[in-house]
């Protein structure tokens, strides 16, 4: 086994993380785990897979369950494209008998790609594919000396090859855990501890002084600037509604009235805030909110229906929404 790999497995032993999901090889579990934590914080993902074992214990109970249930239960994660493959994929699982334990396998799960994948394969079934996520590009591009852009085509191809390269074969799930844990507590992308580092010694970038400057970024898009109208409408105890469609980035969510009411009066209408910012990766939005209380029942557009008030936590809603009730409701926990 060459120095890097050995240096890494020695660390992994003396300061892994102590994760839930590392209890145990059940690939539903670990499964659950990759998808919640992708663009999600460690801290935050874990109360979720946690509420989400509790909820969905097997991968028949999340096959069984609604996707409004799901949704429901994802709210505040953001990239709702996500539970809605967890579903899709709970219910290929359930098909085919048993969660796949070859690679291709797992690959052709809904919403899992190369590095999932090689994440379950390895942690789960012992197989020796090499996890290839941000934590390990950075690893591999400061000790290795690597200017790639990370993002590129060819960064992939040249940091996959090269990590699988360097895999123990016969200890892949420690080597590709101890990794991602590398990069997440020793190697991070601001102030790393290279003074206590292991690999200080043979780190291109400690040496030639560009510990800040890799990995190398490909420049990205500025987001997008779209503006929303949100207005709450309220008639006797009750809100109106509506699900978003499919091929929207809420689909599946419910929202108020996403536009003002030309017949509204004047003194129906208050305006709650102006301007209120809710950033995504490639866009920015910026949103008006209103409350209107008609004096008479109106008429609703197409796709809106009356709720309860007393119902809204039934339905899962965009992080939009929930800002809007936060004026509605400010004594909410919400």
């Amino acid at each position: 086994m060459n120095a890097f790999s050995q240096s890494i497995l020695n660390w992994y032993a003396e300061n892994s993380r102590d994760l839930p999901w590392r209890r145990t090889r059940d690939p539903y579990a670990v499964w659950l785990s990759e998808i919640i934590l992708q663009q999600t914080r460690i801290a935050q993902g874990t109360a979720y897979w946690e509420r989400f074992m509790e909820r969905f214990p097997t991968v028949q109970d999340l096959a069984d369950a609604s996707e409004d249930e799901v949704l429901r239960l994802w709210e505040g994660l953001g990239y709702y494209s996500r539970a809605r493959n967890l579903h899709a994929a709970a219910r290929q699982i359930v098909e085919l008998g048993a969660f796949p334990n070859k690679l291709e396998g797992i690959r052709a799960l809904k919403g899992v790609g190369d590095y999932t994948a090689a994440a379950i394969g390895s942690i789960c079934f012992d197989i020796p594919a090499a996890v290839v996520d941000g934590n390990v590009y950075r690893v591999l591009a400061r000790h290795f000396g690597i200017a790639t852009p990370v993002g590129s085509t060819a960064a992939k191809k040249e940091f996959t090859a090269l990590a699988q390269q360097l895999l123990p074969p016969d200890q892949a799930a420690a080597f590709n855990q101890g990794m991602m844990d590398f990069g997440a507590l020793q190697c991070t992308p601001q102030n790393p501890a290279c003074l206590t580092c292991p690999l200080l010694g043979s780190c291109n970038a400690q040496r030639t002084g560009r510990v800040e400057l890799l990995p190398v970024k490909q420049p990205s898009a500025k987001p997008v600037e779209q503006h929303l109208t949100y207005v709450y409408v309220r008639f006797q105890g009750e809100t109106a509604i509506r699900r978003r469609g499919p091929g929207d980035i809420w689909q599946g969510l419910y929202e108020p009235l996403n536009e003002r009411p030309c017949h509204s009066g004047r003194s129906e209408e208050s305006i709650l805030a102006t301007g209120v910012k809710h950033q995504l990766t490639h866009r920015t939005l910026l949103a008006d909110f209103y409350l209107w209380e008609p004096a008479q029942r109106p008429e609703l557009p197409e796709g809106y229906f009356w709720i309860k008030e007393t119902e809204l936590d039934r339905y899962a809603k965009p992080r939009l929404f929930e800002l809007l009730l936060a004026y509605i409701f400010p004594c909410s926990p919400n």
